[in-house]
């Protein structure tokens, strides 16, 4: 190999400081060397070409015996025959890492470490702090989906690279992602302790800054944890930090149904129970009746039937939009970058699938295509030939934000309590479960990957209906004492002693009869459990 030749020449040699009379050093010259415990020991090589050519010629002294001198130049030789026979570039990178130690007088780098960053092709055979790995790792993923690019990148620049960066890759820890988070934690509480300060400057200090919740610590973590196995993949590492931390659970807020108690609770104080409210039926049939002459009645009317989410109806084309069919294929979505918006599939794969539409939904849709037709024909050349389902007025693609804003300030003209325009689906699959549809049925109208995530979302049923299945439950406890406390619920059994005088009586006037003859009598075969629609109810299987 090209290192060949350098290896020979390496060797090893005593030398001392002693000068002559004219003050030049005496070198091999020196008296002294007889003497083995003068001078010290020292190794020279031939280290291979640097890029731009010319020998590079290397000794490193101050080594206190032989054994010392030659178990370094040893390693030297084994570093520079780490490289293919052929790979002139990397022999060469080598050598540059053995000079660049000499020079700054640092210990020559192991050779396991160095056999490691020439199978991952690191340009500088020197290990990547966090920062370093972090920023060359994120222009591989192009292929993840837009706004996955921008929150990677945000988390990097806001979190990961602020407390982590500096930290050398292959010495990350879990103590030091452990420690990440519990400075983000610290953080919030001194966020929540300036908002409320009577301190005005430090009110505005925090204005524009808000808490991390539990839901972005996981995101930031994943974050991390994806770099640190790309960094895996390229046998930089052999452990990933990041997966193994201990996290608190994410918020991920139940949807709770506006009450008429919670309603009173938040005109009264103005807070909202829960991050993720949901109007009962009455509310979003008040909602839709007050919206019906909007011209954005049908996407509304569509989100809370049929659980689309907000970048999905307003991404629906009219080419997957099947009307004779009664269904509609939802493969596009409107996204927001920013304030910037663009075309893009479904949040997962499993979103893009067909959903059902009822009659009265089909027949709002058509009605929508006329006006839309009457529009089209009215700005004649102005037109914009998007093929979306639901425009502007000259057809161009709805804003998102647009959207959200009239559904707000609708929501506000018919005095109904707040929720998000997404809480429509939350809705809708609140109403579907109440109205007895199987969990399964609601998990495809909703595009879920697993149904663990739809019945985790949707235990709640509304009040009204899980009041009823709480009255039929009582109802199937039988009672024997049922008016001692004033008990309206409950299957009434007479106590023991008059049921024992009952059935003594029975059994004297009973006629005697085959156990044939009372099964010619019974409806059903011997074993045979008389059907209870309650024990199959769905409502009552959720409540559980």
């Amino acid at each position: 190999m090209a290192g060949g030749s350098a290896v020979a020449l390496g060797k090893t040699f005593r030398r001392c400081s002693c000068r002559g009379e004219n003050g030049k050093e005496l070198g091999k010259a020196c008296p002294k060397l007889k003497n083995t415990r003068h001078g010290t020991w020292c190794y020279r090589i031939e280290l291979p070409a640097g890029a731009a050519g010319g020998r590079r010629p290397r000794r490193r002294s101050g080594f206190a015996d032989k054994d010392s001198a030659q178990a370094e130049l040893d390693q030297i030789r084994d570093l520079l025959t780490l490289p293919d026979e052929d790979d002139q570039a990397a022999l060469t990178r080598v050598g540059d890492v053995i000079a660049v130690a000499i020079a700054a007088k640092k210990p020559i780098p192991p050779v396991d470490q160095i056999r490691q960053l020439l199978r991952a092709r690191v340009e500088t055979l020197e290990y990547p702090t966090v920062e370093q790995w972090l920023l060359s790792w994120l222009p591989t993923k192009k292929r993840v989906k837009r706004n996955t690019y921008r929150s990677y990148e945000s988390q990097i620049r806001l979190y990961l690279v602020p407390y982590l960066g500096s930290i050398r890759l292959d010495k990350l820890r879990v103590a030091h992602v452990a420690d990440m988070f519990d400075a983000i934690v610290e953080h919030n509480a001194e966020i929540l302790a300036a908002r409320a300060s009577k301190d005005l400057k430090r009110r505005e200090a925090v204005k524009y800054q808000r808490p991390v919740g539990g839901s972005s610590m996981q995101r930031i973590r994943e974050t991390l944890r994806a770099a640190l196995n790309g960094a895996i993949r390229e046998e930089l590492l052999t452990f990933n930090a990041a997966k193994w931390v201990e996290m608190p659970p994410a918020d991920r807020p139940k949807p709770l149904v506006w009450t008429d108690e919670r309603v009173e609770y938040w005109r009264r104080t103005g807070k909202l129970p829960s991050p993720v409210m949901v109007w009962t039926p009455a509310q979003t049939g008040a909602f839709l009746d007050h919206a019906i002459h909007d011209r954005l009645y049908p996407l509304f009317h569509l989100v809370a039937h049929r659980g689309l989410r907000r970048g999905e109806a307003c991404g629906q084309r009219w080419i997957d939009t099947h009307l004779d069919a009664g269904s509609m294929d939802v493969f596009n979505q409107l996204v927001q970058y920013g304030w910037e918006t663009g075309m893009d599939t479904p949040k997962t794969d499993d979103s893009a699938a067909s959903v059902a539409l009822d009659g009265d939904t089909v027949l709002i849709l058509r009605a929508h295509r006329k006006r839309q037709d009457a529009e089209r024909e009215a700005a004649g050349i102005k037109w914009v030939e998007s093929g979306l389902v639901f425009t502007q007025e000259d057809g161009k693609p709805l804003h998102p934000a647009d959207v959200t804003e009239h559904f707000k300030y609708l929501a506000r003209q018919a005095g109904l309590p707040p929720i998000r325009l997404h809480d429509l689906r939350h809705g809708a699959a609140t109403i579907a479960l109440a109205a007895g549809v199987e969990m399964k049925v609601v998990q495809h109208m909703l595009r879920h990957a697993s149904i663990t995530t739809t019945s985790d979302l949707y235990t709640n049923v509304l009040p009204e209906l899980a009041r009823t299945a709480a009255e039929a439950m009582a109802k199937m406890i039988p009672r024997a004492k049922i008016n001692v406390l004033g008990l309206s619920s409950g299957t009434h059994q007479p106590d023991v002693d008059s049921r024992n005088d009952q059935e003594n009586a029975v059994e004297t006037t009973k006629p005697q009869v085959s156990d044939n003859a009372n099964l010619g009598s019974c409806s059903t075969p011997p074993g045979t459990r008389t059907p209870n629609p309650l024990v199959k109810s769905q409502l009552l299987c959720q409540l559980s």
